[in-house]
């Protein structure tokens, strides 16, 4: 079983930037898709961001592209999320995850790609979460 640890959550100022961190156990983080979720209170949990331990394959929820960017340190089986141009609406916990066995692919437009966009009931291990508040 996966083990996933995030940190680096906190607290700024709209226009800032985080960098949070997920590590993960080293014997299963391989060949995996692991994505970032968020919640924000009273709301659903939604994917942010995934990645393709085994490969170069990332996906972004249309609300981060060009803000946020998710990559990988595979000789620390440790996943990032680099968040800049931080808005209040990106307040929420954040959480990294690590896909149910088997593969996990996304198909658009005839092109075909590991992990793809998050979906909750693809994801079974869970890290405890780390929180991101933004302030205006």
């Amino acid at each position: 079983q996966v083990q996933l640890e995030e940190s680096g959550g906190g607290s700024v100022q709209a226009g800032g930037s985080l960098r949070l961190s997920c590590a993960a156990s080293p014997h299963t983080y391989s060949d995996k898709c692991v994505a970032w979720f968020r919640q924000a209170p009273g709301k659903e949990r939604e994917g942010v961001a995934s990645t393709y331990t085994g490969g170069a394959s990332t996906y972004y929820t249309d609300s981060v592209k060009g803000r946020f960017t998710i990559s990988q340190d595979n000789a620390k089986n440790t996943v990032y999320l680099q968040m800049n141009s931080l808005e209040p609406e990106d307040t929420a916990m954040y959480y990294c995850a690590a896909q149910r066995p088997g593969v996990l692919t996304h198909c658009s437009g005839g092109v075909c790609r590991r992990c793809g966009p998050p979906r909750l009931d693809d994801y079974i291990d869970w890290g405890q979460g780390t929180q991101v508040t933004v302030s205006s």
